[in-house]
């Protein structure tokens, strides 16, 4: 199919909805490395297993959210949920915001903790600086939004490549080791083949909740063929990341002072050049911010969407307003701490989000894979 020269360019269709996927996931997802711990690592040597199941689930989930949205012509969660599950919508905002509130405190608190320890911020510093910023890029809106993220995504790939790297140049025999010997031994009597992928879906459904931050880009898919091609490319590009840090940490396992530590990354990064570890705090400190921007933009759109309905555009000020509310919630949640609010927190809302979103959308996935 032949289009016309004035549609958008490849990167925006193919690329972008990975790119905008990718970078709302990082903060949620990878940034501290405490998350990887709880949903991979702490397998040891099979964890990645888990990495593979998320890297399909991802990619799938990708591929039914823009397929839906194609065949729907719907661009906004809401929209997209009345479709899926009726006057069940509901459930899903309730459940949305709810982990996007939770997916923000993990943030909160690991930054004032990594802006500390990276920068020497004072914790409510750094916090307040994050707030800040996040309410000033919805203020802005899409377009700002779409060039930073693009920008953070290739700086967090680079510093996460120079991470890694550096751990495996000096730590790749600690790595083989892992492997050679097939060590899971931070988990008496190991884990079997229905844990290890029931973990990586479990991963992938607290993070639906990154989805809806990308359907401003959906828009611009015009085949299944190009839905197919944005999803594998955002598939990658949401887990490359999780085995990068993965295979880090097996340099480590089972090294409780890592495994147990509240910012791993932290922790691992300690013995090489204390330059790494400013650029660790300067990166991870984007990171946070796209990830509570994209949460908080997707929120503000389905406002916006019903607020346009009822001839009442919202005001630039009133969507920073709104960005400031969640986040001094979110700040109020994130004195829980990281660790309990990424093992306890992110695994009770995995359930609830698979069940409002997943399930419903694998349901519809016939009809919209034999469509026209």
């Amino acid at each position: 199919m032949t289009h016309p020269s004035s549609s958008p360019s490849w990167f925006k269709r193919i690329l972008l909805p990975g790119i905008i996927l990718q970078s709302v996931l990082i903060g949620g997802g990878y940034a501290t490395g405490r998350e990887i711990v709880e949903y991979g690592a702490k397998f040891g040597a099979s964890g990645w297993i888990s990495g593979l199941a998320i890297f399909v689930g991802f990619s799938l989930i990708a591929f039914l959210s823009m397929e839906a949205s194609r065949y729907w012509k719907v661009y906004d969660y809401k929209s997209l949920l009345k479709k899926l599950i009726g006057p069940g919508w509901i459930a899903y905002e309730i459940v949305y915001l709810l982990l996007a509130v939770l997916i923000i405190a993990v943030m909160a608190s690991a930054a004032g903790e990594i802006l500390n320890q990276t920068l020497n911020f004072n914790k409510w510093v750094g916090v307040v600086l994050i707030t800040v910023v996040v309410g000033f890029l919805n203020y802005k809106g899409e377009e700002m939004i779409a060039r930073l993220e693009t920008i953070g995504s290739v700086a967090l790939f680079i510093a996460y490549v120079i991470f890694t790297f550096s751990v495996f140049g000096s730590k790749s025999d600690a790595i083989i080791k892992t492997f050679s010997n097939w060590d899971t031994s931070y988990l008496p009597g190991g884990s079997g083949m229905g844990i290890l992928v029931w973990t990586g879906i479990l991963y992938v459904g607290y993070n639906l909740a990154v989805y809806p931050a990308s359907f401003f880009t959906f828009k611009d898919l015009h085949s299944r063929k190009e839905s197919l091609l944005a999803a594998i490319f955002s598939g990658l590009l949401m887990t490359i990341p999780w085995f990068l840090t993965y295979f880090a940490m097996m340099a480590y396992y089972p090294d409780k002072n890592v495994l147990e530590s509240t910012v791993p990354w932290l922790k691992m990064l300690e013995e090489f050049n204390p330059l790494l570890i400013v650029v660790f705090g300067i990166v991870v400190g984007w990171t946070l911010i796209e990830t509570a921007t994209g949460m908080i933009h997707a929120f503000i759109s389905r406002i916006e969407t019903e607020a346009i309905a009822k001839g009442k555009p919202l005001k630039k000020i009133t969507k920073a307003y709104i960005s400031i509310a969640a986040l001094i919630a979110s700040l109020i949640l994130s004195q829980v701490g990281i660790i309990d609010l990424v093992a306890k927190g992110y695994t009770i809302m995995a359930y609830a989000m698979i069940a409002v979103y997943a399930v419903p959308l694998l349901l519809y996935a016939p009809k919209l894979l034999f469509s026209k």
